[in-house]
């Protein structure tokens, strides 16, 4: 209970790491179909379609990261609800014996 905090700043690095590598990842991918059709302008619809694809998995994996800390976060929220729930009947008997 004591490092719940810790948790919530390392799913947040992770889901940031996660969404910064998949924007970096879809960057590089344009601006390589970006210079590829630069040099051949005939080959733009091929290189079009090249690049749909794995753009769509960089993305998708993005998106499955993005569900994995959330799902992360409800579960250490959940853990709080527990804990909240287990003390609440001690405090009341703390309160009535005083």
């Amino acid at each position: 209970m004591n490092y719940l905090g810790l948790g919530y700043i390392g799913i947040g690095l992770g889901m940031a790491g996660c969404l910064v590598g998949a924007g970096l990842g879809i960057g590089k991918l344009a601006s390589s179909a970006l210079e590829g059709t630069a040099r051949q302008p005939e080959a733009a619809g091929t290189l079009q379609t090249m690049m749909i694809i794995p753009a769509a998995m960089i993305e998708g994996l993005g998106l499955l990261a993005l569900v994995a800390c959330f799902l992360g976060v409800l579960k250490l929220n959940s853990g709080v609800d527990a804990a909240a729930a287990s003390r609440a009947p001690m405090a009341v008997e703390a309160q009535a014996q005083r």
